[in-house]
């Protein structure tokens, strides 16, 4: 059964997720996507009852498929329910409303901006269509007729380059984990962001890993994320260094192990050891900068990264150094996080020293024949290693 458009102009639409008849979720967050338009759709198919309800993929690999699927789309908005009442439409994981190749066929954005005019005139009376789609080009007609007709929702994917992504990413595993029926230390949760790195999709995998991992306990510890959570590779970049914050002379040693083994064998043509061993001058200079922002007293220690990123904030930009090798706050702010609780594990005299051990290092790399792996070996002992039966709790 075919619907009527309408002859006039269509209402004025409620811009809210639970009353407008048309919403676009999209952006270049895939999950961020996928998750809301879930949420949207449930909530619209609770509030509309019955079953007649449509589903349309809208995923195209070429201009063909592309108008097939806008085809499919017309026909399950002109077809009223079988049985009477509220219709529902998902267009469902779109990939052709951006800037790629199927997107700029002629075919296409014709269809599209005819769409759109369809739209426009259609009458919403007991219709809602919910589109997701991947990057969509703003600057469409049909993006723009979406916005005046309903609503649109953006989301961004996360990025290191993004200063508050370890606070959306501290957010999202906080929510995962109540919603699992856990809770979760401070120390755990800097550990598993640390880990996951900017990414949301693997974040939420290794969430739903730690909540059936710990079934029958109600915390998720340090310890879970260590036994059960993968490395992002962004994150395996960093694990020497991590260590080295970390004061842990067996994992330190484990890992430099490895990252030797991957030069020595070619499976990462970019590390070398020279390359290594500037990753650990530049973790203890982040140590030694942050144990001075405590001295004097722009930092206090901070067992959750918002509560140190709303002190980075207050710190006077031009009372700190030019030269950005030495200004933390050319640093991001979740490495200065994660330093601030490692700087603990070090006296500024023992920092002091692992640097000059470490420029020693630097020297026999470069100027001699002395064997890299012994040499990076000799001097993480020495750092790690010195007076660490000492040290007190506090300052494990």
């Amino acid at each position: 059964m075919a619907r009527t458009p309408a002859t006039g102009a269509a209402a004025a639409p409620i811009h809210t997720p639970d009353t407008t008849p048309v919403m676009l979720v999209g952006g270049d967050d895939d999950f961020g996507i996928q998750q809301r338009a879930r949420q949207l759709w449930e909530s619209w198919r609770a509030a509309a009852g019955g079953m007649d309800h449509e589903v349309v993929d809208g995923s195209a690999s070429n201009s063909g498929e592309a108008l097939a699927a806008l085809g499919r789309l017309r026909e399950a908005l002109q077809t009223l329910p079988f049985f009477g009442g509220p219709k529902l439409v998902w267009f469902q994981n779109c990939t052709f409303l951006g800037e790629d190749r199927t997107s700029g066929s002629a075919a296409v954005t014709e269809a599209l901006a005819s769409l759109a005019e369809e739209l426009k005139a259609f009458r919403w009376e007991g219709v809602r269509l919910l589109i997701s789609a991947t990057k969509p080009d703003r600057r469409r007609t049909l993006f723009k007729t979406l916005e005046k007709l309903g609503l649109v929702e953006l989301f961004t994917a996360l990025s290191a380059d993004d200063k508050d992504w370890g606070s959306k990413a501290e957010t999202e595993a906080i929510r995962a984990m109540r919603a699992g029926g856990r809770t979760i230390s401070d120390e755990a949760l800097g550990e598993l962001v640390t880990r996951t790195g900017p990414n949301l999709r693997l974040l939420a995998q290794e969430c739903e890993k730690l909540i059936l991992y710990t079934s029958g306990r109600a915390e998720v510890t340090r310890l879970d994320i260590e036994a059960v959570t993968a490395r992002q590779k962004t994150a395996q970049a960093f694990a020497l260094a991590e260590a080295l914050g970390n004061r842990d002379l067996g994992k330190l040693l484990r890992t430099l192990d490895e990252e030797l083994w991957e030069i020595r064998t070619g499976t990462d043509k970019k590390k070398s050891e020279i390359g290594l061993l500037y990753g650990l001058i530049s973790k203890v200079r982040n140590l030694i900068l942050v144990r001075e922002l405590m001295h004097a007293g722009y930092l206090k220690p901070a067992s959750q990264y918002n509560a140190l990123k709303s002190q980075l904030d207050r710190i006077p930009a031009d009372e700190m150094p030019s030269d950005k090798r030495y200004n933390p706050l050319t640093i991001h702010p979740f490495v200065l996080f994660q330093a601030q609780l490692q700087a603990q594990n070090y006296t500024s005299d023992e920092l002091v020293r692992a640097m000059g051990l470490l420029l020693e290092a630097n020297r026999k790399l470069v100027s001699s024949d002395a064997d890299e792996a012994r040499v990076l070996q000799q001097v993480l002992v020495e750092i790690v290693g010195a007076g660490i039966a000492q040290r007190s709790p506090q300052r494990r």
